[in-house]
């Protein structure tokens, strides 16, 4: 199974504009990007991943705001 989706990160129909992943297949967050030696990237096919951005975009302008 393991093979199966590391196999999808290198399949370019899952990148839109070449840099973000979307695949919602795969139910990992973080994802190892095309070149693992470049680092990782996010899933955006996950739902998750949404709500972590959005979670962390408004931790940061509640402290903008309240500073």
């Amino acid at each position: 199974m393991r093979n199966d989706i590391d196999s999808e990160i290198g399949n370019p129909d899952n990148y839109k504009f070449y840099i973000f992943y979307f695949n919602p297949k795969d139910k990992r967050i973080i994802v190892p990007k095309q070149d693992r030696m470049r680092g990782w990237a996010l899933n955006f096919g996950s739902f998750y991943t949404y709500l972590i951005l959005v979670t962390v975009f408004l931790a940061i302008l509640c402290y903008n705001i309240l500073l």
